[in-house]
């Protein structure tokens, strides 16, 4: 008797502190401390792996991985999310910009979640490398296949101090305004 009172009890306690899981597209403005933003559609999968596009006499590369059930100390909770490293090579061959060797927390670009409406995915852009420039970028596939990402970034309002060895030039573009990938 006295065991299956314990055995109540912990299930009892399970209920209670299980994690709450929310979908990648909540409808909640506000989730709770701990929650986990799960993708419970498995939809980032799509987008996991290289991708390949050409701009301004430049290829670039960049890799998709996704990242699953991690603690976001910002919202305080966990989610899974992209993130992006990516490889610059010139019209000479020569490589101009690499940061495939960063480990995911380190990544310059990082998933933040589908947009409420339509099918982009919201990534941020954060460069210490250039400065801190930052940046909001939006994917989504152009079609059914999934094999061509159209990619839009948004640079935000970066302030550039006489610190940064950019101050007196123009920094160098690492990453397209706008172009479409296609998966490798």
């Amino acid at each position: 008797m006295k065991n299956i009172f314990f055995i109540i009890c912990f299930f009892v306690g399970t209920f209670y502190n299980a994690q709450q899981i929310y979908s990648l597209r909540p409808t909640e403005i506000s989730l709770d401390a701990n929650s986990y933003e799960k993708d419970t559609n498995n939809e980032l999968p799509f987008y996991e792996g290289t991708w390949k596009g050409n701009w301004n006499n430049k290829t670039i590369f960049i890799t998709f991985t996704k990242l699953t059930h991690k603690y976001d100390p910002k919202f305080n909770r966990y989610r899974d999310y992209l993130v992006g490293k990516f490889k610059v090579i010139n019209s000479n061959g020569n490589v101009i910009f690499d940061n495939t060797n960063f480990t995911d927390d380190n990544s310059k670009i990082k998933g933040v979640s589908f947009r409420k409406y339509g099918d982009k995915y919201s990534l941020s852009y954060i460069d210490s490398d250039l400065c801190d420039i930052t940046g909001g970028i939006a994917i989504n596939f152009t079609d059914s296949s999934k094999t061509q990402l159209n990619w839009k970034l948004n640079y935000g309002s970066n302030m550039i101090t006489n610190e940064c060895p950019y101050y007196n030039t123009q920094i160098p573009e690492a990453l397209p305004e706008e172009i479409i990938l296609t998966k490798q």
